[in-house]
């Protein structure tokens, strides 16, 4: 409880700031190259998939990102994810949130990030099962601020810079009773702690985080738009092959 607390407080101020212009979405925002640490550690979301596991193939105008679902973990997120890339609903969609060192968003059919849609017509409950979280790479159902439930199709991708959160902010996870080895993991690798409980993970990125810099450090307007647009051409569903991994020495969320 103490935990799910914490995280409430932190994601109204993080919500404060952003809408008060905080954010590095706008014109004038850092724009530097992220170089990532590759990830030492144990924890199953920021490995190598297993053989046969499921992924996402994104291939975007910037390039082709990979990431392992979790269906275990998120299986409405992954149902309706799955389904409506199967039927193509997010090819030709563009990315319309490009906010450096915090997330990339796609995945309204209307290009405003104002919509979008379930496969069941209605919205569905956030998923949290305690063993995927929010750290660089993830990939989310981005969550409707109406009603506590996850956004339909849209999605996000976190692209949190390698040291966030900072020493002060892993400090409070320590104290709230994070587990040592979700605050070490974010110790490395980055991420939005203040995110867990709130938005549903379902997937991680494994092959391709230097495309999502890449676009996370597109030139944008004031509202984190991309100047030039940024699309997705098609994402595909299959099963992973170690014939296909990333070259040896890459990080698995890089």
């Amino acid at each position: 409880m103490r935990i799910k607390t914490w995280v409430r407080a932190a994601c109204a101020l993080l919500a404060v700031l952003l809408l008060a212009g905080c954010g590095e979405g706008g014109r004038g925002g850092r724009r530097e190259k992220i170089e990532r640490p590759q990830y030492d550690g144990e924890i199953p979301q920021l490995c190598e998939p297993a053989e046969g596991a499921l992924i996402a193939v994104f291939d975007t105008s910037l390039g082709e990102i990979r990431a392992q679902l979790f269906a275990q973990d998120a299986p409405l997120a992954v149902q309706n994810f799955t389904s409506l890339a199967q039927e193509g609903y997010y090819d030709g969609l563009s990315f319309h949130r490009a906010v450096y060192g915090f997330v990339v968003q796609s995945g309204d059919a209307g290009g405003e990030g104002l919509g979008g849609r379930t496969i069941w017509g209605r919205p569905y409950p956030v998923e949290y099962s305690g063993r995927v979280r929010h750290y660089s790479g993830a990939l989310c159902a981005a969550f409707s601020q109406d009603e506590p439930v996850s956004g339909g199709s849209q999605f996000y991708f976190v692209a949190a810079l390698p040291g966030e959160p900072d020493e002060g902010l892993r400090a409070q996870m320590e104290s709230a009773g994070w587990p040592e080895e979700a605050r070490e993991a974010y110790a490395q690798v980055g991420g939005l702690p203040y995110l867990d409980n709130t938005d549903t993970v379902f997937g991680q990125v494994y092959q391709g985080m230097e495309v999502v810099d890449a676009i996370a450090r597109a030139e944008t307007d004031e509202t984190g738009r991309p100047l030039e647009e940024i699309t997705i051409r098609s994402v595909t569903i299959a099963s992973y092959s170690a014939a296909d991994a990333a070259p040896a020495g890459s990080a698995p969320n890089g």
